[in-house]
C-alpha cells in the first residue's frame, strides 16, 4: 500500500505577494530523500482523476514531477499548472489567462490593463498592456501589438486563426504576453503562451535567402535579444542552432550583452 501522506500532497500557497521559490521540488536537491519524496508526490498525482488526462497513469509520473518542479519554482498550485500547461506541435505553452492571473496575483504590480487605439481587426488598430510597479509607482508600458504586426508575422492567415474571429481578445492576450516577458520573465519560465505557440509556423521560422543564408524574423530577433540580455542564451549559441544565420543578424545579436539583475 502506498504510504503517501497528506503533507506530501500539500499544495502550494498562491496568495498575492507570495514570492516564487528559488529552487525546485525535492529532486532538484542532491539528497535521496528529496528524490524519493518527489516520486511519491508525482505518483499520487498521476493516480488522481482530477488532473488532466496527460498526467494520469503510471507512464505520466515523469510529467507530474516536472509539473511539480515548475509549480514550486513559480510558487503556484501544482494542479493549476497542470490545468494550464499545454503541448502544441510538440512545444509547451501556458494558457494566456493563467499568465495574466499570475501577474495580477504576484503582488509586485497592479492588475494588467490595456490601452487600445483604432478598431480591432482593421488597419491602424493597436493595443498594449500596462501596469504600475507597486514599489515605485512607475507605469510600465508593454509593446504595442499593431494590426500591421499581426499581418506581417503571418498570425492572421494561419489555418484556424482566431485573429480573424476575435481580434480584440487575441490582441490583449498577445499584449499581456509581451508585457510579462519584458517585466516579469521569471513568471513564465521562458515559455510562450498557447496562442503564441500556435502562431509560430515551423516552416516560417526563418526566411531562406539564396541557397544557404537564413534570416530570423523581426519578432525572433527581438525575442533573441531579450533572451541574451536575460542571460538565457548568447549569439554564439543561436548561431550553433542556425549555422547559416545571416552575418549581419549574428553581428547585431553579438552586440547585445547580458544585463545584471539587481538582487
Amino acid at each position: 500500500m502506498d504510504n503517501t501522506t497528506n503533507d506530501e500532497l500539500a499544495v502550494y500557497d498562491t496568495a498575492p505577494g507570495r514570492p516564487a521559490h528559488n529552487s525546485g521540488i525535492g529532486f532538484s536537491a542532491t539528497t535521496t530523500e528529496g528524490w524519493e519524496l518527489a516520486q511519491r508526490q508525482a505518483k499520487a498525482l498521476s493516480s488522481s482523476q482530477l488532473v488532466p488526462k496527460q498526467y494520469q497513469g503510471p507512464n505520466a509520473v515523469a510529467d507530474c514531477m516536472l509539473a511539480l518542479d515548475m509549480a514550486n519554482r513559480m510558487g503556484a498550485n501544482p494542479l493549476l499548472v497542470m490545468q494550464n500547461l499545454y503541448i502544441v506541435q510538440g512545444r509547451p505553452g501556458w494558457s494566456s489567462t493563467f499568465l495574466i492571473a499570475t501577474v495580477n496575483q504576484c503582488g509586485k504590480y497592479t492588475a494588467l490593463r490595456y490601452e487600445e487605439e483604432g478598431t480591432a481587426g482593421e488597419d491602424g488598430y493597436r493595443v498594449r498592456a500596462w501596469a504600475n510597479e507597486k514599489a515605485t509607482g512607475e507605469r510600465l508600458n508593454g509593446t504595442w501589438i499593431t494590426w500591421d504586426m499581426v499581418k506581417s508575422e503571418g498570425w492572421l492567415n494561419k489555418a484556424g486563426s482566431k485573429w480573424k474571429t476575435m481580434p480584440e481578445q487575441m490582441g490583449k492576450y498577445r499584449a499581456a504576453a509581451f508585457w510579462q516577458r519584458t517585466y516579469a520573465p521569471e513568471i513564465s519560465m521562458g515559455l510562450h503562451t498557447v496562442e503564441e505557440v500556435q502562431d509560430i509556423a515551423p516552416a516560417k521560422a526563418v526566411e531562406q535567402v539564396g541557397a544557404a543564408t537564413l534570416r530570423l524574423s523581426p519578432q525572433q530577433m527581438k525575442d533573441a535579444r531579450q533572451e541574451i540580455e536575460l542571460g538565457v542564451t548568447t549569439a554564439d549559441i543561436i548561431r550553433e542552432k542556425f549555422p547559416t544565420l545571416a552575418e549581419d543578424q549574428y553581428l547585431l545579436l553579438a552586440s547585445f550583452t547580458a544585463k545584471e539583475v539587481e538582487q
